[in-house]
């Protein structure tokens, strides 16, 4: 049994099914599990929700899509507690305008109430349910899987909802030992030197393991298989990527190559 775990998407629909297409995935034994942030920036949020969305309907106990900080803000902008969903650096404007078919105009408190209205009244009844009820971690026998990070090194089951989906800590990235950790949220080059594997566009260091492979055209997006760390990445101009990734890996998923034989 394997565990798949994909790194944030944004957007890239095309990527995505490329990736999902790559991956020797059987169905009825290995875990799929996607990190969040599958919304913004991208050219078919929308398509990449329905990709996600279809396969955990299709298998629940064993496709399971986390909670990240952009569908939290997305939802947030629908209830009206926070705005911070339409600020220009979220790139929510590209989803909003894929949802409604329209640009978003929100100047003045009126505007921004119409453009609260529209995008809840766009986005499908299904999608919505579907951000509201993705959990905000998992954890399996390989390791811990969050959007963002831990509070101090907490199990995410101690950790506040908000360090889940939004932490960026140093101390976590440099110095975190307990059960591996896969996370998104918070791009490689943006990350501690020490730990990113160099072209593979990934990081990790000791327990710590980041699979947010940074989004531009150049960016891959990036699966990564446990506990064999086989790495799957697919980019913009069509071409995959496989690697075994053999540095930094944990020394408890070392332990269970071991046993299993990967790598002998």
């Amino acid at each position: 049994m394997k565990t798949f775990v994909v790194g944030d998407i944004h957007g890239r629909g095309a990527q995505l099914a490329s990736l999902l297409d790559m991956l020797p995935r059987e169905t009825g034994t290995d875990t799929l599990v996607f990190l969040g942030d599958l919304i913004d920036r991208g050219f078919d949020a929308p398509g990449c929700v329905d990709q996600v969305l279809s396969l955990c309907n299709g298998n629940p106990e064993r496709v399971i899509c986390l909670r990240g900080n952009h569908e939290q803000m997305l939802l947030d902008f629908i209830d009206g507690s926070a705005d911070l969903w339409i600020t220009p650096v979220t790139g929510g404007e590209r989803t909003f305008e894929q949802y409604t078919g329209r640009p978003l105009i929100a100047r003045t408190d009126a505007e921004l109430d119409e453009a609260r209205r529209i995008v809840a009244s766009k986005v499908p009844a299904e999608h919505l349910s579907f951000f509201r009820r993705m959990p905000y971690y998992h954890e399996d026998e390989y390791a811990l899987y969050v959007h963002a990070g831990l509070d101090q090194g907490k199990h995410p089951r101690d950790s506040k909802p908000q360090s889940l989906l939004w932490l960026r800590d140093m101390e976590f990235y440099k110095n975190y030992r307990g059960k591996p950790c896969v996370f998104g949220h918070t791009p490689t080059p943006f990350l501690p030197l020490r730990g990113r594997l160099g072209r593979h566009g990934i990081y990790i260091s000791h327990s710590a393991i980041g699979l947010d492979s940074g989004y531009n055209h150049h960016s891959p997006l990036s699966c990564l298989s446990l506990p064999d760390f086989t790495l799957y990445q697919t980019f913009a101009d069509g071409r995959g990527e496989t690697h075994q990734i053999t540095s930094f890996i944990p020394e408890a998923l070392k332990a269970m190559q071991k046993r299993a034989g990967i790598g002998t």
